[in-house]
């Protein structure tokens, strides 16, 4: 057995590890991260990948390692439109703030295990047909100029197949019930909505990995740095969703990044396609000499100068609009009350939504808190930081009316124990 084959073999056995140990937290401790605990996850997964490709490096496979960082960041920079997708499946089935992690790590599961049959059918077609690369280099062109000009404002809104085949087959209840998958009613089995929002989750990420596959072989073939890219990438994704919150939505030019770098992958493709030209209506079925060569480290440059160029410039968008607005918060997570341009001060939401005060929170016939806004807006009190609200509420509530909510909690049998701690 080589050192390369001993390292892949360690190095799975460690991942595998983390991801049952993340899986194990979650299900036993189902909650929304805080922004420290998601930055901390983030921050560990970055670095067990810088880990992963220093080990390499220094075992002196420098080419894989060169290999992997380039494919790591592309892999992670396409998931990015995974989070887009993310946020209105979880929106559309109305996913409690509670379970939202246990479901994305569910789904991300599933989705580890589709990529990795994807990926071992890829590279052995790969193998045998060179001129595969054609085919998977003009996809990713196409796909390029529909991220950047084409009009996809429903994508992720519709139930894709697989869930759509799920309502057919099976009886559902829009009632979720902890984290259970089924539930009986009357002698009656009904699945719960989070049988089908993991399913829908684990197969619509199977769709971008259409795209995401297909790029990655553009920089390495071996199956084993393929499929290491695509954990790392995809394994720092679910706290990636509850880090950035509602900033996605506001960086308006990064689908312009994501599609330069299909773009230029899709190209990568098409180019090396000819070097290894072996179709005869082609040259003659030769190879094609004059074809420039792209490095890795080419890739590399791309990817990054993509990302750093859309996201620079998205933030000067959000500042310029901020000013017109009086609104210039970057709302990532969970925020502190701000104050704004108009003098007032604000406090946002988990997703970046900006309430404006003078707040009050009302108890709900369910047992819930809600908070609403000076201009009527709603959001459950669930998703703001409790300080924040509790501080809001303080001033700018009159004080009979707080002490009627506080009275109406003691009273209550089926409020959240968390909502109480809010007020």
């Amino acid at each position: 057995m080589t050192p390369y084959q001993i390292f892949e073999i360690a190095s799975m056995a460690v991942l595998v590890a983390i991801l049952i140990f993340d899986l194990l937290i979650v299900v036993k401790r189902p909650h929304v991260p805080s922004m420290k605990e998601a930055t901390g996850w983030v921050a560990l997964y970055v670095s067990l990948a810088l880990v992963f490709a220093g080990v390499l490096f220094i075992s002196g496979e420098q080419q894989k390692a060169g290999e992997f960082v380039t494919g790591w960041l592309l892999e992670y920079s396409l998931s990015i439109d995974n989070l887009f997708v993310f946020i209105i499946i979880l929106s559309r089935f109305s996913v409690p703030k509670e379970m939202q992690q246990r479901v994305l790590m569910i789904g991300i599961l599933i989705a580890i295990v589709l990529r990795g049959i994807f990926i071992l059918v890829g590279v052995q077609l790969i193998e045998s047909f060179s001129w595969l690369f054609y085919i998977f280099g003009a996809y990713l062109v196409y796909v390029a100029w529909q991220q950047a000009f084409g009009h996809d404002d429903d994508a992720g809104e519709k139930d894709n197949f697989a869930v759509r085949l799920l309502k057919k087959r099976f009886n559902f209840t829009d009632t979720w019930n902890g984290g259970k998958i089924r539930l009986k009613s009357e002698g009656v089995t009904y699945f719960t909505p989070f049988l089908m929002v993991i399913i829908a989750l684990g197969t619509t990420d199977l769709l971008f990995a259409i795209d995401s596959i297909p790029a990655i072989f553009s920089v390495t073939t071996d199956p084993f740095l393929v499929f290491a890219c695509n954990i790392f990438a995809l394994m720092g994704l679910r706290q990636l969703y509850f880090l950035l919150g509602g900033l996605l939505d506001r960086l308006v030019y990064l689908h312009y990044g994501i599609a330069a770098i299909l773009g230029f992958i899709g190209v990568k493709l098409v180019f090396h396609a000819m070097e290894k030209n072996d179709l005869p209506f082609i040259n003659g079925g030769e190879p094609i000499t004059w074809v420039p060569h792209i490095e890795t480290w080419h890739s590399l440059i791309v990817i990054l100068a993509s990302m750093v160029i859309a996201t620079v410039a998205s933030l000067i968008r959000i500042r310029v609009k901020g000013k017109e607005t009086g609104d210039t918060s970057l709302h990532i997570g969970p925020s502190e009350a701000e104050l704004g341009a108009d003098g007032h001060y604000h406090i946002v939401d988990a997703m970046g939504t900006t309430f404006h005060r003078p707040l009050r929170v009302e108890h709900n016939d369910t047992g819930t808190l809600t908070v609403v806004d000076a201009h009527g807006k709603e959001a459950p009190v669930a998703d703001f930081s409790a300080d924040v609200v509790r501080e809001a509420a303080r001033e700018d509530m009159p004080a009979e009316d707080l002490e009627e909510l506080r009275r109406r909690i003691r009273e209550g049998r089926e409020f959240d124990e968390r909502d109480d701690r809010q007020v």
